[in-house]
């Protein structure tokens, strides 16, 4: 369970019946408690607490590399950092949340990437490709410890599933990637405009099917995994080419009210309210 991994300051784990001390919460350099983000992120106030925060995402995205995610401490972590341990949690509240911070970046990375790749293409089944292999790129080098990343965030309960509440901010870019995917294309304008506004949501499930996939993919340079994007990719895009036609309007519309009542009401859709800075 996720909340197994968390460690007091002084290096011990986090029980039940541990309480984290206010000094270990409060902003480092104020002493002010620290206003956090969803998902016990820490947010940044400015320029210098963001190239902080990045400092230690960084630090444990390559000592989970190194070292595994299991083994690697949040007491590690900040002396590798070379911040104080009250520093990284101010930051991030407990180890798991890192994965959080890995979720924000990979998909701010992924979206940056994939944008530049399909800017010269308007073919709605070019661009998906573009787009789901743009993150396959940019997932590589963390595929080696990806399984205990799913493990955490497997949990239907936990703030870390890429389904909750708490994950909607890096859910909400990757979305709107593959807004801009569809509406970038030459297929956009032929399709029901009710369709368009819900496909940017299913198509981040298929990419969703994509990670799990690869996150068990032990291919060289994960090969299954792209050849299952290569063969998937042009049959999506055909059924949603198809779904212009009158003929299977009738089908459109009964696959649109599986979406809306079975399927998008188990995403999170908006973030958790924020506390308000003191």
């Amino acid at each position: 369970m996720p909340g197994n991994d968390r460690e007091r300051p002084d290096g011990g784990p986090v029980g039940s019946g541990d309480v984290e001390s206010a000094s270990d919460r409060n902003d480092p350099g104020t002493g002010v408690p620290a206003a956090e983000l969803a998902g016990g992120r820490a947010q940044p106030k400015t320029d210098k607490s963001e190239a902080t925060r990045a400092l230690i995402l960084e630090t444990a995205m390559r000592m989970f590399q190194e070292r595994g995610y299991e083994k690697t401490t949040m007491r590690a972590i900040a002396a590798e950092a070379g911040v104080s341990v009250g520093n990284a949690y101010y930051y991030f509240s407990a180890k798991e949340f890192l994965i959080q911070g890995f979720y924000d970046r990979m998909t701010y990375d992924h979206a940056a990437d994939a944008r530049k790749r399909m800017a010269n293409t308007r073919d709605f089944a070019t661009r998906l490709e573009i787009a789901l292999n743009s993150w396959l790129d940019t997932a590589a080098p963390y595929h080696e410890f990806s399984a205990q990343f799913f493990r955490t965030a497997a949990d239907p309960t936990s703030s870390l599933s890429p389904f909750s509440n708490e994950s909607h901010p890096a859910r909400a870019t990757a979305v709107e990637l593959f807004r801009e995917v569809l509406q970038g294309s030459e297929l956009a304008p032929k399709l029901d405009a009710e369709l368009v506004e819900l496909l940017p949501d299913v198509l981040w499930l298929h990419l969703m099917v994509v990670v799990l996939y690869w996150v068990f993919d032990r291919t060289e340079d994960t090969e299954r995994t792209r050849e299952f994007v290569r063969r998937s990719t042009p049959m999506a895009a055909r059924v949603i080419n198809l779904s212009r036609y009158r003929i299977f309007r009738p089908i459109v519309r009964d696959a649109k009210g599986l979406i809306q009542d079975f399927i998008l009401p188990t995403i999170g859709k908006t973030a958790v309210k924020q506390p308000p800075a003191e």
